[in-house]
């Protein structure tokens, strides 16, 4: 019988973070990955792994044997891994993050990654107030080695000679209105009412301006919200409709999430400057902990219960998109 130690690895993903979707989300995987693996581990096996007949997914006897396998196989790993580090240059010196206020917390936590895994590294957080989202200047200008930003999926950016970005997450758009607002049945209704929306350049101005744009509407007013929170408060308020990204809007209290259709989608970039051989070993560690720690604030929010669907997060470095 032979077992491929990979799909070992996924199911003690499974064991560990309890679904399909979590440990899809560990492994930088899609969730019909995990499970085609775990299917084909089963044939393999020639036993039940997995029992599905309650209200979530329960690892059989042989499952749970076969996960501990796998956990074996992840600490070899890990142990191989920092064995080859022992043996090239300590990875250390200063690194620059820039990041969009909403994304702080996510760098906050790389920082505590990158203390245990990385000590001699010297990591420093800037936030970036940017009159746009897709402003680029830090990095540009030297200030950033990695730049965290938000844009509209369609207006991104030029990337800055000397850089890479990678796509951290992908979110759609929903449109939310005030809960007191009457269920909305075309976008025609929308004509003439009030709208909240991003600075200019943002990604929510930019999905706002192609929406109205699109159906020939012409808002009353328009208000500003920068952040999450003062878009709760316009909207709870009863200021306007406003454009926010899927898990902004699931995340809403006192609001209602319509079923219109909005085109586009939300990206969080991940900028970050490269050599000759690509980014140095200090920011590629930086964005490797970026990326492990978006993939936990992920599972936070997942836990939480109120997304219409799992996040979908991008695959870590060595992917790199430009």
């Amino acid at each position: 019988m032979e077992l491929d130690p990979k799909r070992l690895l996924v199911l003690h993903a499974l064991a560990e973070t309890g679904g399909v979707a979590s440990a899809a989300r560990r492994l930088a995987v899609t969730s019909s990955a995990v499970s085609q693996a775990l299917a084909r581990l089963e044939q393999q096996a020639r036993v039940p792994l997995l029992d599905r007949s309650g209200g979530r997914i329960e690892l059989t006897a042989a499952g749970r044997a076969l996960a501990e396998r796998g956990r074996r196989i992840a600490d070899e790993l890990d142990g191989a891994g920092r064995d080859l580090a022992d043996f090239g240059a300590p990875i250390a010196g200063p690194v620059a993050i820039g990041a969009v206020p909403r994304y702080v917390p996510v760098v906050c936590s790389a920082m505590a990654i990158l203390a245990e895994r990385f000590p001699a590294l010297e990591p420093t957080v800037r936030e970036q107030l940017a009159a746009g989202a897709a402003d680029l200047s830090a990095l540009r200008n030297g200030l950033v080695d990695i730049l965290v930003m938000i844009c509209d999926a369609d207006e991104a950016p030029p990337t800055p000679a000397g850089t890479e970005y990678q796509i951290r997450i992908e979110e759609r758009y929903r449109l939310v209105v005030p809960a007191g607002w009457p269920v909305l049945a075309s976008f025609a209704e929308l004509d003439g009412v009030p709208w909240i929306t991003g600075d200019p350049g943002s990604a929510y101005d930019c999905a706002f301006e192609r929406l109205i744009a699109a159906h020939c509407l012409t808002p009353s007013r328009l208000h500003v919200a920068t952040t999450p929170q003062a878009a709760q408060v316009m909207l709870t308020a009863g200021l306007g409709a406003a454009i926010l990204s899927s898990s902004t809007a699931a995340t809403m209290r006192d609001v209602a999430v319509t079923q219109l259709p909005v085109p586009g989608a939300r990206h969080v970039r991940c900028y970050y400057r490269i050599g000759v051989g690509g980014p140095s070993p200090a920011i590629q560690a930086t964005v490797t902990a970026l990326h492990q720690a978006t993939l936990l604030a992920a599972e936070a929010v997942a836990e939480l219960g109120v997304l219409e669907r799992e996040p979908f997060i991008k695959p870590g470095l060595g992917i790199p998109k430009h």
